[in-house]
């Protein structure tokens, strides 16, 4: 449990009046104190510079737990209520072709796959902006605003009445505001947990494979039932769960503002914690980029995503075409979330047992068995074999996510974490909005999915051949480091020797004369 500020005993309220208070990145030294004469323009402005503290400083350790759980929970809503609709697009998308398509339009295969591609895409393009929201605002005030704004584009989407208004209503301002609640519950749990971030990870994005699980048969019943508009309406609520969930995203420590203020409250942590920063001179860190394993990371994994989210928009509509008799086609979106559940859980504790950036090596075999099973969904000819697939392919996808926190915190630390996240989704944003509609398009052309499926299993197996290379730059990148970091001590060494001889006939003289 995070001690509270009433606790401390008279002597620690006392030292702690001088203290900024304003929370650190995580794996950062404490920040110096402030003293009396310190103005808050001061103050803020040393919570901004110094995020380094002192040579020798103790940094702080995350709770490992207490509120952590339950920011953990709020997390793992965020990850179902965001990721369970886009996974769950399938249904909506035939849903979609029904109220809006018709006959005479042979590109509404390609339009209607555009507006969930745009939606998926649009969460991971708006990350690198909200990571500096999250920077300058903290996550709780930056997640809160983002599920308000989902929760009117998703109201608004159910009162359209073609499908063109959807690209602005759900693929972009319902999109955007997922974008903005998404991206805090990354950065927040690892100021609560570090010993168990992996296992933290895998639990968290599990709640997209439960809901993946569950919204499928949901939405199912609703579009039969009550239509897309109605539908929409439902997940709405979805969205009001998340708005609250938003304020459990509690800065470790209360802001020094709030401390210089004397009022009463002050012990306590505000609903919204003011932290005031001045200006910062670089909205965008571009400095992480130096980083060669991280920008190979940041390349590897786009690359590796063109083709990932091909199955999910289109497997519906595949197998109304392929599988005319079958009755709950829906189970294959449930398989693919069961054993995405598993994975994440799974996957996300081995993670905690792989060395340092070797976690890679675990994202590269999820995307080698990734791109195997899109190739292969053509080839199945009986619906159980396409079941097969889609269980190996859940359990991969679970895989890959669960541990891009983790590997993120590895390779730039806790300092720059947020912006390499963001920057990263950020980049995950083109192949995510172009992969479905090409193979949309395909289908137009083509009359049959067979070769959208084919070419979707391509881009997976490079982006995993080329993450091979982020343990191999990080490893020597660190063994340079260790080198020159030993040069210098031995340089030093030297020095002091030589300060030592020349300095050694006046002491010797000195004593002379004593005696």
């Amino acid at each position: 449990m995070v001690p509270s500020p009433a606790k401390l005993t008279a002597a620690e309220r006392e030292t702690s009046e001088t203290e900024s208070l304003d929370p650190v990145p995580m794996g950062a030294a404490p920040l110096p104190g402030l003293g009396p004469s310190d103005v808050p323009e001061a103050a803020a402005e040393k919570v901004e510079v110094e995020l380094v503290g002192p040579a020798g400083a103790e940094a702080p350790q995350p709770p490992e737990g207490g509120w952590g759980w339950l920011v953990m929970l709020a997390a793992m809503w965020c990850n179902g209520s965001v990721f369970g609709i886009q996974n769950a697009c399938g249904v909506l998308f035939v849903s979609m072709l029904n109220t809006f398509g018709s006959k005479d339009n042979d590109q509404m295969v390609f339009k209607t796959a555009l507006v969930s591609s745009l939606s998926m895409g649009m969460i991971f393009f708006c990350c690198p902006i909200v990571s500096v929201f999250t920077d300058l605002f903290g996550c709780r005030k930056t997640a809160v605003v983002g599920a308000a704004v989902g929760f009117i584009g998703l109201m608004s989407s159910s009162f359209v009445s073609s499908i063109e208004p959807l690209y602005l209503t759900y693929g972009i301002i319902f999109a955007g505001g997922c974008s903005f609640a998404y991206q805090p519950s990354l950065v927040i749990l690892g100021h609560y947990f570090k010993k168990r971030l992996g296992l933290v990870n895998g639990i968290v994005t599990a709640g997209s494979s439960i809901f993946t699980i569950l919204l499928p048969f949901l939405l199912r019943v609703l579009t039969d039932s009550m239509g897309l508009c109605y539908t929409l309406r439902v997940l709405c609520i979805f969205m009001f769960v998340l708005f609250l969930a938003g304020f459990t995203y509690r800065p470790l420590a209360s802001s020094a503002k709030d401390k210089e203020s004397g009022t009463k409250g002050g012990n306590r942590l505000s609903l919204f914690s003011r932290r005031k920063f001045s200006r910062p001179k670089k909205l965008f860190n571009f400095a992480i980029f130096k980083v060669k394993a991280y920008a190979m990371w940041a390349v590897g994994i786009p690359l590796a995503l063109f083709g990932y989210f091909v199955p999910y928009v289109h497997l519906m509509k595949y197998v109304n075409e392929k599988f005319e008799d079958e009755n709950n086609k829906e189970v294959l979106l449930m398989c693919i979330g069961i054993t995405s559940g598993v994975g994440r859980l799974l996957f996300g504790r081995i993670a905690d047992y792989v060395p340092g950036v070797k976690k890679v090596y675990l994202q590269v075999l999820s995307f080698f068995f990734i791109g195997m099973m899109s190739m292969m969904i053509p080839l199945c000819r009986v619906f159980g074999a396409l079941i097969a697939v889609c269980l190996i392919m859940g359990l991969f996808d679970g895989c890959f996510i669960s541990i891009m926190a983790p590997i993120a915190f590895e390779l730039v630390g806790a300092q720059d974490v947020s912006q390499a996240i963001g920057f990263l989704l950020g980049f995950m944003s083109i192949p995510m909005t172009v992969g479905p509609p090409i193979a949309g398009l395909l289908r137009d052309k083509l009359g049959f999915y067979d070769v959208s499926f084919y070419l979707a299993g391509v881009p997976p197996l490079i982006g995993g051949a080329v993450l091979c290379f982020v343990p191999w730059i990080h490893s020597k990148r660190q063994r340079e480091i260790h080198q020159t970091a030993g040069g210098e001590k031995t340089e030093k060494m030297l020095e002091n020797q030589n300060s030592l001889l020349s300095n050694s006939p006046e002491i010797l003289k000195k004593e002379s004369d004593c005696f």
